[in-house]
């Protein structure tokens, strides 16, 4: 039994419960269970991350302090990383994740005490200093920023610390460690000579630099990245090519490649201060280190690198080739379903299966658009399914798949020059900011025509792949713009009962076969109406009846809807491939039922017909009789309108726009060009051919409505 340090109470410790909150807490643990909520802690800022700050409370648990538990704007916040700071623990979650919590006092002086926690046990600071003394195992945080000054003691000016991670901006943010080992053999060394009290900080890093960058003598057996879980606490030599570098508050961290896999590898010379700056991405490299785990994730702690030149480095290409070529090229278009107009494209689905692999192998990273429909939020599920996968198997690190992997949808069915402005300025940032590689943007249902040149030309100026996955409609000049063009219609084949969803999973299940049974019910969700047999049919052979076929495209369409910019990654695995996980999608289900049949019964109530050449029209003012900012939209209104009623076709019209529906088909910029001629000052445009959708000065409205109608009228003769 012990006293408790504030009010003298008898304990078992040194706190008793009623005063946890007035004392701060020196964590010497290694494992987050060890942790008590509500408990203040000392820290050191590890990175940032858009949704909050990572806080290291040991050298083995880091924290999140979320942004919405911060009293001020995460921007307003002056931590570096390195920084001491005092957090209160909220939570530790089942899989260890520590939730933070903010603390007003972010002085030591401002608690009424202070404690070690050595594991679960309460000290006085006093006795965990003579532990450390005694060889303590480390845990407590070391990482803290270098000196400004030499070291009383003799040593290097630099602390040698473990140094906090960069935050790795809108890609997922990673936590690298410092090469703490080598840093401190480093530090030894230096504390066997006597040091000048005078000298230069700068020249004590390039001595450490000149210690730490040695070269690496090309003694010894080269080992493959992949066996290196084999290997931990051994010295290796490994040989590939440099595919990312990125400067973090602590270490370089090179993401090393060779046929085998992918790994990073820490090179320390001081906090924040780039090593081996002669190294850039695209470099054959020979690199020998201690191979260590860090936060459960392989890592190499270097100590020599170098580039390699002449055969040496052209064996190590030709050996990286070759092994690309091998594992990238699928051995032929997966066997999902049977549908005529697929079999046209079997040598595109090919080479759009061998480019994300491609991809994944050489560590670039893939951006899917897809529109936000439930057929393109199928088409970039499928797609995700099969890559993750991959993801995971060639990249060390916990978060790879987020880093490497992203789905961004696009409310428009065009690639337009907004939504390639956005994804130029990412691509370009993470190129800058971290070393990465300019990345494969995979177009699904989305920028298969003229309206997305402009887009698509803009991401070509950097050389970025472009391929382009679209069963509906497409323009033959597009070919010419990206890598692969994937279109059976283009192809010549009959595409009116095939949707992007559809064509999607089987390129999917071509990158990857051993997902085909988690995609076999994808296809028959991504239709409408109207199934063909053969995906219907998948979908049963796979436990998926007709109803809740149903309930997981209406479930889909009505997230497709809601934050329609966001991927909603784990929302959508739920919704399309958990089965176990109760009746998630038959409870979104009933809401887009419910709203669907509120809208329609009022778009009903006021739907204008019109007879025009013996055909007949339904028209909707969608701007007053809808409600504009919420479920359905627009478009997803103008086909339920449709569907359901026998007239020969649908135009509901807006403010500047509108939308065109028919049986048998449209050509809307025939259509809009014809309602040019009628209303010249109009500015009429067919912006949206997927969509149906045609742009107009709203002065014009009422002019272009009736222009359009006669148009559409004309052409269903």
């Amino acid at each position: 039994m012990g006293k408790c340090i504030i009010c003298g109470a008898s304990v078992d410790g040194r706190i008793c419960s009623s005063h946890e909150e007035d004392v701060v807490f020196e964590f010497r643990g290694n494992d987050p269970n060890q942790l008590k909520p509500n408990r203040f802690y000392g820290g050191i800022v590890d990175g940032y991350a858009d949704f909050g700050v990572f806080i290291d409370l040991s050298s083995n648990v880091t924290g999140l302090l979320h942004r919405s538990e911060l009293d001020r704007r995460i921007e307003s916040l002056d931590w570096e990383p390195g920084d001491e700071v005092f957090v209160q623990v909220k939570n530790v979650r089942d899989n260890g994740n520590v939730d933070l919590a903010w603390s007003i006092r972010q002085e030591e002086r401002e608690f009424r005490g202070v404690l070690v926690q050595d594991g679960t046990q309460e000290v006085d600071p006093e006795d965990g200093d003579e532990e450390d003394d005694d060889g303590d195992d480390g845990s407590a945080v070391t990482h803290k920023p270098t000196p400004d000054h030499p070291r009383d003691d003799g040593g290097s000016a630099s602390d040698d610390s473990e140094a906090a991670a960069d935050d790795e901006a809108g890609n997922g943010s990673t936590d690298d460690e410092t090469d703490e080992s080598g840093a401190e053999e480093a530090a030894g060394e230096d504390r066997s000579e006597p040091s000048d009290a005078g000298s230069d900080e700068d020249d004590d890093i390039e001595a450490l630099r000149e210690r730490k960058q040695s070269t690496p003598n090309g003694e010894g057996e080269r080992v493959d990245i992949g066996s290196l879980s084999d290997r931990v606490g051994e010295t290796v030599r490994i040989e590939g090519e440099v595919v990312g570098a990125r400067q973090t508050g602590g270490p370089t961290v090179f993401e090393l490649r060779d046929e085998t896999g992918v790994v990073d590898c820490a090179a320390f010379v001081q906090a924040g201060v780039r090593a081996y700056p002669e190294i850039e991405v695209g470099d054959i490299v020979r690199l020998e280190g201690d191979v260590e785990v860090r936060r459960n994730e392989i890592q190499v702690e270097t100590e020599a690198l170098a580039a390699l030149e002449g055969n040496e480095s052209a064996a190590v290409e030709r050996r990286l080739a070759e092994a690309l070529s091998d594992e990238a090229r699928p051995e032929g278009v997966a066997a999902l379903g049977d549908h005529p107009a697929i079999d046209t494209v079997g040598d595109d689905l090919l080479e759009a299966a061998e480019s994300i692999r491609r991809a994944v192998i050489e560590s670039r990273p893939i951006v899917v658009r897809h529109a936000a429909t439930a057929d393109g939020y199928v088409a970039g599920a499928a797609v995700e399914r099969a890559v993750l996968p991959l993801v995971r198997e060639e990249h060390a690190k916990s978060d790879a798949e987020y880093h490497y992997f992203t789905r961004r949808p696009i409310d428009e069915p065009v690639y337009d020059m907004d939504a390639a402005t956005k994804d130029t300025t990412r691509m370009l940032q993470d190129r800058d900011r971290h070393g990465e590689q300019l990345p494969l943007v995979l177009l699904l249902g989305t920028g298969s025509t003229v309206e997305s040149e402009d887009g698509l030309d803009l991401l070509g100026v950097y050389d970025a792949e472009r391929v382009v996955v679209d069963a509906a409609t497409a323009d033959a000049e597009i070919a010419d713009t990206v890598a692969t063009l994937v279109n059976p219609g283009l192809a010549g084949a009959e595409t009116d009962d095939l949707t992007t969803g559809a064509l999607a999973s089987v390129l999917a299940a071509t990158v990857n076969d051993d997902v085909i049974d988690d995609l076999a019910h994808l296809p028959a969700v991504s239709y409408w109406e109207e199934t063909p047999e053969t995906y219907a049919d998948l979908a049963t052979d796979a436990g998926v009846d007709d109803e809740r076929v149903t309930n997981l495209r209406e479930a889909v369409a009505l997230e497709a809807y809601y934050q329609s910019y966001q991927d909603k990654r784990e929302l959508i695995t739920d919704i399309l491939f958990d089965s176990e996980g109760g009746d998630l999608a038959g409870h979104i289900a009933g809401q887009f039922r419910e709203k669907l049949e509120t809208e329609l019964e009022t778009a009903e109530a006021n739907v204008e017909e019109r007879e025009v050449d013996g055909r007949t029209f339904a028209t909707l003012d969608a701007d007053a009789y809808s409600h504009r900012f919420d479920f359905p939209s627009t478009t997803l209104l103008a086909d339920e309108l449709q569907r359901r009623n026998d007239r020969d076709a649908t135009v509901l019209y807006g403010t500047d726009e509108l939308y065109v529906r028919a049986d048998d088909g449209v050509d809307v910029r025939a259509a809009a060009g014809d309602a040019a001629m009628a209303v010249p000052d109009a500015g009429v445009t067919a912006v949206g051919v997927r969509q149906g959708r045609i742009e107009y000065l709203a002065g014009r409205r009422d002019e272009v409505t009736d222009a359009v109608v006669d148009a559409v009228a004309g052409q269903l003769q």
